[in-house]
């Protein structure tokens, strides 16, 4: 995966290096990302990868379930039955990572499977605005699946989605799409609420094992 994670510093040496193309148009297509703001340009410091906050989430999804939720609904109304067997082949690549319980092969083949549904649609409009907020999506780089059950969920969320899609229930599609996303919202809340009480836990046990320790110290 060439992709860098959010909040990571662009160096761009290296990436020259690695596209083996010259640092002026690589700092072009730099500026190109920074005005559509995917990377800030922090003075004497470089470029980052901007990282999205748990309010840009809580902003971003439900627009985003919106789109793909119409997006879903055309792409059914148009689909042939050609159409219907690719998207039932990249499910089955979701069900093997799933199986398979490996996060960073589901999320590429997620990404796949949505951006197939999108371009299905055949709305230029809906695709390109999707398209855009899609960059951001990414930026949350499948936080979300770090939830414990989140991985299972998802693909049954696939399931109905893909029954949805085989039925050519377009209402129901879209509707389980929409709620697809916001099921992501979900997971991330759930995820942040879980941070205070694991980071109370292992302050917990710091002073525990700081107390055994002394404890020890004084008995020897």
């Amino acid at each position: 995966d060439s992709q860098l994670p959010p909040g990571a510093w662009v160096d761009e040496v290296a990436l020259a290096r690695t596209w083996q193309v010259s640092r002026t148009p690589l700092r072009e297509a730099l500026k190109v990302l920074v005005t559509e703001g995917l990377v800030r340009l922090v003075p004497r410091h470089g470029c980052q990868v901007v990282e999205l906050t748990e309010d840009d989430a809580r902003s971003l999804l439900p627009v985003m379930a919106m789109l793909e939720g119409r997006c879903a609904f055309e792409a059914v109304r148009r689909a042939t039955p050609a159409d219907v067997r690719e998207i039932r082949r990249l499910h089955a690549l979701l069900e093997r990572a799933a199986a398979a319980g490996e996060v960073d092969a589901y999320y590429q083949a997620n990404h796949v499977f949505h951006t197939t549904i999108q371009a299905l649609s055949g709305n230029p409009w809906l695709i390109r605005v999707s398209e855009d907020l899609r960059k951001f999506v990414r930026l949350l780089r499948g936080r979300q699946l770090q939830l414990p059950g989140r991985l299972q969920a998802s693909i049954g969320e696939h399931r109905e989605l893909l029954q949805a899609i085989e039925q050519g229930d377009a209402a129901l599609a879209e509707r389980v799409m929409h709620d697809h996303l916001m099921a992501q919202l979900d997971a991330l809340e759930a995820l942040r609420a879980l941070r205070p009480a694991a980071a109370s836990s292992d302050a917990t046990d710091t002073d525990t094992d700081t107390a055994a320790v002394g404890v020890g110290v004084a008995a020897a």
